[in-house]
């Protein structure tokens, strides 16, 4: 009787984390869909890959280089052979993965305008609003941006 007993409380302690786990996981793909950042001149389409959040630009403001009427390349890279590739479908978030209390770390932004890598935690402020903090070895050392989620057709 008391082996019955000992697996009905492992299985329901079982069932109880699994259910834990499964909230965890909504609260984190809150992040998914298209956000655009506060100076309005891209979309960024976060996504699921594994279990990290990656985001790549979707949409740019001025897609066209005004000089060769071109598609804007990522000509800041350091890296050469990256230069020559448009900035649109550019993944500029990688690798951040859910902290739990609607933030997500561990990953890292990347700023074309300068071709420099940084540090990022992402903030859910609302369903609907992100603070994207990117920094240099210290949170305290970045800049903050506020993205607003944005419906795509």
């Amino acid at each position: 009787m008391k082996i019955k007993n000992l697996l009905f409380v492992a299985a329901l302690i079982l069932s109880f984390g699994l259910g834990i786990a499964g909230i965890y996981d909504a609260d984190a793909d809150k992040l998914l869909g298209t956000w655009e950042p506060g100076d309005g001149r891209s979309k960024i389409k976060i996504e699921k890959i594994g279990t990290k959040y990656f985001g790549k630009i979707v949409w740019l403001k001025e897609p066209n280089d005004p000089a060769t009427k071109k598609p804007k390349l990522d000509k800041n890279n350091p890296d050469t052979a990256m230069r020559n590739n448009p900035l649109k479908g550019n993944r500029i978030l990688k690798d951040f993965v859910y902290a739990g209390k609607k933030e997500w770390g561990s990953g890292t932004i990347y700023d074309p305008k300068n071709g420099k890598t940084y540090k990022c935690v992402i903030n859910m402020k609302d369903d609907n609003t992100i603070d994207i903090r990117g920094y240099i070895g210290i949170k305290a050392i970045g800049r903050t941006d506020t993205w607003k989620r944005v419906v795509v057709n």
